[in-house]
């Protein structure tokens, strides 16, 4: 007798013309023991085969019945069962009527799993894309750096070698300056060349720049700030932006700009490229003793960074950059190391620039001793973000006032430092400044930090961007979100009363200190009286979380809009946010707001379009009104908040009206 044969088909396919005669027999089915091979017993696709029935008169021509039946390896116990009975029970009329039935079953049931499984998988890839996309972002910003920032190193650390080699006793103060000179008037050439001078000794690199290009080209204007804090390395005020964003402006029109700061042990060290400890220490006086300091070079987005670091004195191992009851005397240390760096590096720079009261104390120093000193031709220029230091207004060259709010004689005549007469004696060197945004650190549109990018033009990556920042904070729904970057100036009471209002309404929270113990133990205070699944508070200020809160935010709150920098107010308005102050003016103090800067164009439009936008009527507007609140953002985002044409062309003209001929 011919044994049976099984034949794989799908359920309506018709048998052969000439089957042979078939034949059924039990056999005792077995469990596949394990393996790559082995099928769990769950449901699957139904797969029919064709078997033979050995009753006659119910096939084909030859006798042999046809009956497609599931194929039973691929069925658990019940279902093998099921199989058997119906196959031994020859007899039963609706056999092949259940058989088909059950085939339509599993059909049915596998067609709904494949779609429920499609739609799990566009969702699983839709997530994947944007979790993608963000890691992008991250590995951009940790290791994309443009080909530009590391040619312009390059050429900062030439410069910087150059100045150990002074120390050290290599070259002379006249060899350097000679050699400074020719990489200066070949900058292109010298970027290309010395590539990886990192790799060298200072003598195999003193002997390659001996022997470079000699073309005499006009000198460019070298500028040394001497301050105590720039972004991203140094963060404390609107100072560390200001520095960094002006560097890089007067750099990129082909200057040379360098940057002397304390090496703090907070100092945030991804933000610096190339970072070395020098071969040398040198000395410096303070006191009435020597005391020695380590030199650390390096650069940040190709600006040239000095971070001295006092080797006996513990004046910058500390949790803060200031706030301390010795803070005059830390950083009169640090004023008078800097210069003493400059002589002994041999730098003959055309502007010395100094910042604030930290850095003031340089000016009559540097008349009083290190003028005699080689530095004749060396100008100082003075910037102020708030006005308390009276020495360095009188022995500055130029003074330039930050203020993005009041005007000359509004700031001269509102002050409560008693420098009114200073300044009125020197008015004519003051120049008053508004502040800028760095436009290629702050701007949606090129933000590495981001998941996706945006503009005005194109706004649906900041949707994106809202749902990164809710997806890394833990928030669920659908809902507002209020961010809030508090600094200094926050008002907590304030802020607790603005959080109430914002969970009353069912938004979603964050904020993040910027500043400090102070700062921080009071958000630790705010944090044990509110807590849930709405709020979240961010202990230590992070870039890349900042800039996803600014850009995922729909509101971003301010401690005020008199804040002389507005950073807070501009960067939300920048990232397509609606600024909203928690201190809400009184009607007394609105209608005196802005007095004197009527021609602080900034100002005046934060105050005209949101000065009366109280918490509560920005979450009615963004809920009512959804059309002016994208007016609002488009209006905002298009305006130029960087550093513009007339903001460089003002500090360029201080320092071109000063420098020696």
């Amino acid at each position: 007798m011919e044994p049976t044969r099984l034949v794989v088909g799908a359920a309506l396919q018709a048998p052969p013309l000439t089957p042979p005669t078939p034949q059924f027999r039990r056999r005792r089915l077995t469990r596949p023991r394990g393996g790559a091979h082995c099928i769990a017993p769950a449901a699957r696709p139904m797969l029919l085969v064709r078997c033979a029935n050995s009753r006659k008169g119910n096939g084909d021509s030859r006798g042999g019945a046809v009956r497609w039946v599931p194929a039973i390896h691929l069925y658990d116990d019940s279902t093998l069962l099921r199989l058997g009975a119906s196959l031994t029970d020859e007899q039963s009329e609706g056999g092949i009527a259940e058989l088909f039935s059950l085939a339509q079953r599993n059909i049915l049931y596998i067609n709904k799993q494949r779609l429920k499984a499609m739609e799990e998988l566009n969702k699983l890839q839709d997530e994947n894309k944007l979790l993608l996309e963000e890691l992008e972002a991250l590995e951009t910003q940790v290791q994309g750096v443009s080909l530009q920032t590391v040619e312009s190193s390059s050429f900062c650390d030439i410069l910087l070698r150059i100045d150990t080699m002074v120390i050290s006793g290599m070259i002379s103060v006249a060899e350097a300056s000679d050699l400074r000179e020719k990489i200066l008037n070949n900058r292109s050439t010298v970027q290309s060349t010395f590539s990886a001078i990192h790799l060298k000794p200072n003598t195999e690199l003193l002997s390659e720049l001996q022997l470079f290009l000699r073309k005499p080209t006009e000198k460019p204007l070298h500028v040394v700030h001497i301050c105590s804090e720039m972004d991203p390395i140094a963060s404390c005020e609107s100072l560390s932006t200001y520095v960094a964003s002006l560097s890089r402006e007067i750099q990129r029109n082909g200057n040379l700009v360098e940057v002397i700061l304390p090496k703090y042990t907070s100092l945030n060290m991804d933000g610096i490229h190339g970072l070395r400890k020098a071969e040398v220490e040198y000395e410096s006086y303070f006191g009435g003793l020597w005391h020695k300091n380590r030199i650390w070079t390096g650069s940040s987005s190709g600006v040239g960074l000095i971070l001295i670091e006092p080797v006996q004195l513990s004046y910058f191992t500390r949790d803060r950059l200031r706030g301390y009851p010795d803070d005059f005397e830390r950083f009169s240390y640090f004023s008078r190391a800097s210069l003493d760096y400059i002589v002994k590096s041999g730098k003959r720079p055309d502007i010395l620039h100094i910042h604030n009261w930290e850095t003031a104390i340089v000016a009559p120093l540097f008349w009083d001793i290190f003028a005699h000193q080689g530095l004749g031709n060396t100008r100082i220029l003075l910037t102020c973000q708030d006005l308390n230091s009276e020495g360095g207004i009188v022995y500055s060259n130029k003074v330039i006032l930050m203020s993005s709010t009041h005007s000359k004689d509004a700031l001269i005549q509102g002050l409560r430092h008693g420098l009114q007469a200073t300044l009125t004696a020197h008015k004519e060197k003051i120049l008053i400044a508004s502040h800028g945004l760095d436009g290629e650190l702050w701007d949606p549109s090129k933000d590495i930090y981001l998941p996706r990018q945006y503009s005005a033009n194109d706004i649906e990556g900041k949707s994106i961007c809202k749902e990164a920042l809710k997806r890394r904070l833990g928030f669920r729904g659908s809902s507002i979100v209020v961010g809030c970057i508090c600094d200094g100036d926050s008002d907590i009471h304030s802020l607790k009363e603005a959080v109430h209002v914002a969970l009353r309404r069912n938004a979603q929270i964050v904020i993040m200190e910027k500043l400090g113990s102070v700062t921080n133990s009071s958000l630790r205070a705010l944090k044990g009286e509110i807590n849930g699944g709405k709020i979240t508070f961010i202990e230590g200020y992070d870039e890349a979380i900042a800039h996803l809160i600014y850009a995922g935010s729909d509101i971003i709150l301010c401690s005020s809009f008199q804040d002389p920098s507005l950073q807070i107010a501009m960067k939300a308005i920048k990232y397509g946010s609606v600024p909203v102050r928690i201190n809400f003016p009184s009607d007394e103090s609105r209608q005196s707001e802005g007095h004197g800067s009527h021609n602080i164009s900034m100002s005046q439009y934060i105050i005209s379009t949101f000065g009366d936008l109280s918490l509560s009527q920005a979450l009615d507007d963004l809920k009512n009104d959804p059309s002016r609140w994208d007016r609002w953002i488009r209006d905002g985002m298009a305006r130029g908040l960087s550093w513009d044409a007339k903001c460089y062309n003002l500090h360029w003209d201080a320092y071109s009206s000063i420098r020696s001929p």
